[in-house]
Formats: structure tokens, C-alpha cells, sequence
């Protein structure tokens, strides 16, 4: 009898990748081939998916990450008001397609309230990095005495609001992780036992009142996220099914939680750094209608007919993306000045040349073409997200380049591409910022650099000629969240890899021990903003580096050397015996491992288990390299801590 290898069954079976994975696990061969789970999960539908999250769900996250040590985990506890077991094995899918080992923690059946007040219980045996609290209509119904009125309902929704707002301060004094609630559905069955219109529209405005707080609270309240259900039941139909509601207590339905379970994970996947970056799109059969080679200008379909028309819908969502800071290239077999000319000179396309911030227009294979993007634009390739019309082209990517999601677009379905486009939250992210709004006019604005980089004869001549000012200043409240965001979507320099919520970043600014430094930087042909934020902490006379992140964007330009020298400096003249500082190796920042090392520090034994430690004597501090001009900002904090 022969046996077929976990390679042999990846590479070759046409079976569907949740069959894979299920004869991977009965052989016993998962836990060795975990790092191809992504790949297997990657196109499944939902129940696919559901099959795949019962295989994954038994598998334990201490074997995978004895096995696989340098696995990102996922710490998931899942609390609720009714029976949220179900919702294990959807979210074990997801978490593992995004390239994490799940670790999923259930609390006990309607114990969300005492659960999130308590810390010594089974569902924070590990502490999370989301919680998540679901919620259902009939744990309010049920609070109620028959016959009931809709102004009864109206008083046990406003004692919900105040109690999930006295459990959410329990909770956050004891956790740092972010909690997420959802809004509540309001099922047919309850608003049916209401006869007469009147007070079936009561009932409809007092249960939207409720939610509409509980999303508003959420967006002011740091470190706690709302997932809007009404969304989600659009998509996948039924909430719950009669029987399992009755009978079990579960008052959702599988596509339900399967559907909330792909929230929760782009939710980690946000928090974590993995959040999609730019969208790389095909032209023909994508971007618009025909081929561009055989049809011409004049003979594509950007806008006009039917089918025009749902490709400029498809336009005008990209448009929609790109205005929010998700970066827009195209990766496109045609000719570059053919397709030049179509940005140029059609009105009638909803983008415009200056909202592509990279072409990679040629006959060239597909994956050399989107790894040329990534590098242009300064960022990891597997924060690209790639849509095509082309199954054939889309196989060559995925598998050239597994940890880069394709988006299946189908050329003949133009009217599809937007649900296709966003039925998967690629870009999402926890909120927003100024930085996120100009970021693709920033990219625009790198052309002139580079076309400055083209002019000059050496490297030193194009960096004295940017012209480059770095400012380092105290982090506050107005820009907590985009340091956030730093800490989050920065893999390349992130020298620790602490992903850090809004919650966490103004606890640290708050802190009598703790500085949160951040780096804006300009040149001569504009703003980038702030590109970058440094973590101090006091240990007596000894001061400790937690985190220093930067853009990209700013590297190669002796931007992180000149902040770092600007902290030595300023600790030297607070009286600080020596500067220590941390580093995390991750897979993504491996090109940053000898920074401290390069900047005169040296290995320091005491560092934490999982960090390498260095330490710098203060005896020397190299001046700033002398093509940047450094401002520094700081209030007299450190100097004051220091001396202590």
C-alpha cells in the first residue's frame, strides 16, 4: 500500500482543500504541515470553511507552536448570553487562513457579565488579544414579565447600555485586549407578538436606539469595537435556526457565526498588522469591460450599457478604498502606453491616473510584476491584495505568492465584482486617520524623489538634496491613534512587534514611567506626516527602549539612526547611567535584527525570554548624520525621571 506525503497531497490532489486538510489530520500529518493551512483554506466557500474549522478546532496550539515556534498565535476568548460553542470552529478556520495558530477560549453559557468582571476564571486562562462578548435579543425578552409593552423594552435596553458599560470598565482595568460586542438583532418572532402597527414601529425605533448607542459608544471609547450585525444578516439570511434556538440555546445560525467569525478575524488581522495595504487590480475583464489589445480605447467597456455601468460601479468602490489611504496599483498584461492613454484621456473612468500609485503594465508573469510593486512602494508583498478575472493568472499568483489574498472576479459578471471585492475585509482597520487620507497623494508626491534620485549622481547627493528635517516630539491624546496604527501596520522596522490599541498607546502617554515619542518628518517636497514612534521606560537610573517603530517609506535615509542618537543624547543629559533596548526577531523585521548592534549597542543577558536585549554605555553619541536637520521637541519628563 503506498502512502501519499503531505507535499504529494498539497501539491498535486485535486480534492478541495478542506478534504486535504481532513486526510492531512487523520494521517497525522497537520500538525507537521500547518504552515500550508493558508494555501488549503485560501478560495473555500463558508461551509467548506465550517468542515475545515471542525478539523482545525481539535488540534491543539501547543503542539503547533512546539512545532512551528515562529507561528504567530491568536488569542480569541469568546463570552456571550446564550450557547456560543458553535462559533469555535468558524472562527479556528478563519484565524488559521490568516496565517495564525489559533487559541480560542469559551467562557460558560450566559456568564458574559460575571466573566467580564472577573479575571480568575478558565476564559482568560491565557490572556486574549480580542475578547469577544456576543449578545442576543432573547436574553432581554426573557428579562421581561407577559404581556410586555414596547416601553418595557425601552427600560430593560437602557439597563443593558449602562450595564455593558460598567462591565466594559471591569473589564478593560483588568485586560488590555480589545473587546468587541456586536449590535443585537431583533428577531421577527419577538416583534410579532406585537399586533398593531404603532407598536411595532415603537419597538423597531427603541431596539435601533439601543444598538445606534452601543456602535456610538464604541467609537468613543478606546480599545472596544462594535460589529454592526444588520450588515451581516443582508449576507447570510437566517439568524437562527427555530430547533437549535429552542432546543439548545443557540440563537444564531451557522452562516451567522461563520459570517461573524470572518469579522473577528480581520479584526486580529487588523490588530496585528496584517491589514491589506494596497489593492493591486487587473484591467481587462476587471478594471472595465473587453481587451484593451483587441477592442482598442474605444472599444473597452468602462461606463456605458449595462455592463459598462457595473464595471464603473467597480471603479468608483476602488475610488471609494483609495480615498480612505488603501493604496491602488495595477498589474496589467498590455502595453504601458496604451493603457497610459486610456487613464488620460477617458472621463468616463471613475479613477484617474493620479489615483494609481504604481503600474506594473507588461507581458511579464504576474508574481515578478506584484513583488516589483511591493518594492516600489516600499512595503511587504503580502500586503498587496490581487484581483483578476483570470482563474489562470490567479493560480500562478497564489502559487508564487501563498501569503497574497486573490480576489476571483469573473469578466462575463461584471455586476459581482464589488460584492467579490469587499465580501472579504482585507482593509480593514481599527479607525481612520489624516495619515490615512493623504496617503496616496504621498506616494504621488515619492515620484518627484525619485525622479530627483534619477538626476543626481550619488546617493550622497540625493539625500542632501531632499533636504530632510525630523522632528521628534511627545506623543498626546490627537494623535494616539495613529501611533497606534504604527505599531500595528509596521512589520519592516517594528523592533518588537507590540501591536498596540489606541487604549494601550494613551495608558503609556499617561504613565508616570513611560514616554511615548513620536517622528514626523519632511523634505523639500512635502509632509509624510508621522512616520514614526518611539517607546521609553524609566528603570531607576537606567533607561529602556520597549519599541521603536518607523515607515518604510523613510528607510535608507539615516531617519531611525538620527532619533535613536537624539534619545541617547537626551538620556545622557538627564543622567542616565545607560540606555537599554529590545528586539523581537518576527520572520518580517529580520533586515532591521543588527540596528542596535550598528548604533554602538551591545548584547545585554538580562533581557526577557522571548527578546534580545542590548545595552549602550552613553560613553559616546555619534553627531546626527549631517544631511538631516533634527528638531526635538520633548518635554523635560525623561530628565526629570532620570534623575530620580
Amino acid at each position: 500500500m503506498t502512502t501519499t506525503t503531505a507535499p504529494q497531497l498539497l501539491g498535486k490532489c485535486p480534492a478541495p482543500g478542506d478534504v486535504r486538510l481532513s486526510h492531512l489530520h487523520a494521517t497525522g500529518e497537520l500538525i507537521d504541515s500547518y504552515t500550508a493551512v493558508p494555501e488549503l483554506l485560501a478560495g473555500l466557500d463558508e461551509a467548506a470553511l465550517l468542515r475545515a474549522g471542525t478539523v482545525l478546532s481539535q488540534v491543539h496550539p501547543d503542539a503547533l507552536l512546539r512545532r512551528h515556534p515562529g507561528l504567530p498565535e491568536a488569542t480569541v476568548a469568546i463570552t456571550g448570553s446564550s450557547t456560543i460553542r458553535p462559533m469555535v470552529s468558524p472562527l479556528s478556520a478563519q484565524l488559521a487562513r490568516h496565517g495564525f495558530v489559533p487559541r480560542i477560549q469559551v467562557g460558560g453559557y450566559g456568564q458574559y457579565a460575571i466573566e467580564l468582571r472577573e479575571t480568575h476564571n478558565e476564559l482568560f486562562a491565557t490572556e486574549p488579544d480580542v475578547t469577544v462578548c456576543l449578545l442576543d435579543a432573547d436574553a432581554v425578552f426573557q428579562r421581561l414579565r407577559t404581556p410586555w409593552t414596547p416601553a418595557d423594552v425601552r427600560y430593560a435596553l437602557r439597563q443593558l447600555s449602562s450595564h455593558l458599560e460598567e462591565i466594559t470598565d471591569a473589564y478593560q482595568a483588568k485586560h488590555t485586549g480589545t473587546l468587541v460586542f456586536n449590535t443585537v438583532p431583533l428577531p421577527w418572532y419577538w416583534a410579532s407578538q406585537l399586533i398593531d402597527h404603532c407598536s411595532r414601529a415603537l419597538l423597531g425605533a427603541t431596539w435601533r436606539e439601543f444598538n445606534a448607542h452601543l456602535l456610538t459608544f464604541s467609537t468613543n471609547r478606546p480599545g472596544v469595537l462594535a460589529v454592526d450585525t444588520e450588515p451581516l444578516l443582508g449576507e447570510t439570511g437566517a439568524l437562527a435556526d427555530p430547533r437549535a434556538s429552542s432546543y439548545a440555546n443557540v440563537h444564531f445560525s451557522d452562516e451567522f457565526f461563520s459570517a461573524y467569525a470572518r469579522e473577528i478575524g480581520h479584526v486580529v488581522r487588523s490588530l496585528t498588522g496584517r491589514a491589506g495595504k494596497c489593492l493591486v487590480i487587473d484591467l481587462d475583464g476587471t478594471l472595465w469591460g473587453g481587451n484593451l489589445a483587441d477592442d482598442g480605447p474605444d472599444g473597452i467597456e468602462i461606463s456605458e450599457g449595462f455592463r459598462g455601468e457595473a464595471f464603473h460601479a467597480f471603479q468608483t468602490a476602488v475610488k471609494q478604498l483609495s480615498a480612505q489611504g488603501v493604496l491602488v496599483a495595477v498589474c496589467s498584461k498590455n502595453d504601458e502606453d496604451e493603457v497610459l492613454e486610456v487613464f488620460k484621456q477617458n472621463p468616463e473612468l471613475a479613477l484617474g491616473a493620479d489615483d494609481i500609485v504604481a503600474m506594473a503594465v507588461n507581458w511579464g508573469a504576474k508574481p515578478g510584476n506584484l513583488a516589483e510593486i511591493a518594492d516600489k512602494l516600499g512595503i511587504d508583498v503580502n500586503s498587496l491584495v490581487f484581483v483578476d478575472d483570470s482563474a489562470a493568472e490567479r493560480g500562478v499568483v497564489r502559487d508564487a505568492l501563498p501569503a497574497v489574498p486573490v480576489i476571483a472576479v469573473d469578466a462575463d459578471e461584471p455586476a459581482l465584482h464589488v460584492r467579490r471585492l469587499l465580501a472579504d475585509r482585507w482593509f480593514v482597520t481599527d479607525e481612520i486617520t489624516q495619515a490615512d487620507r493623504t496617503r496616496v497623494q504621498r506616494y504621488l508626491t515619492d515620484r518627484k524623489r525619485v525622479k530627483l534620485r534619477e538626476e543626481v549622481e550619488s546617493k550622497a547627493d540625493y539625500l542632501a538634496g531632499l533636504g530632510t528635517t525630523v522632528e521628534l516630539f511627545d506623543a498626546g491624546h490627537g494623535n494616539a491613534g495613529r501611533v497606534a496604527q504604527l505599531t500595528q501596520r509596521t512589520n519592516r522596522f517594528n523592533l518588537t512587534a507590540d501591536r498596540l490599541d489606541t487604549a494601550a498607546v494613551l495608558e503609556l502617554i499617561a504613565g508616570q514611567d513611560t514616554e511615548v515619542i513620536a517622528v514626523r518628518c519632511t523634505d523639500r517636497f512635502g509632509e509624510y506626516g508621522t512616520i514614526g514612534a518611539i517607546f521609553t521606560r524609566r528603570r531607576g537610573p537606567v533607561l529602556h527602549i520597549d519599541n521603536f517603530v518607523l515607515s518604510c517609506r523613510v528607510l535608507a535615509r539615516d531617519v531611525e539612526t538620527a532619533c535613536l542618537r537624539a534619545i541617547l543624547r537626551q538620556a545622557a543629559r538627564a543622567g542616565a547611567t545607560k540606555v537599554t533596548a529590545a528586539f523581537r526577531l518576527t520572520g518580517m523585521n529580520d533586515k532591521v535584527k543588527d540596528f542596535y548592534p550598528l548604533n554602538g549597542f551591545t548584547a545585554d543577558p538580562d533581557a526577557e525570554d522571548d527578546d534580545t536585549g542590548f545595552s549602550h554605555d552613553l560613553s559616546t553619541v555619534p553627531p546626527n548624520p549631517p544631511h538631516l536637520e533634527l528638531v526635538v521637541r520633548l518635554s523635560e519628563r525623561l530628565g526629570d525621571r532620570a534623575a530620580e
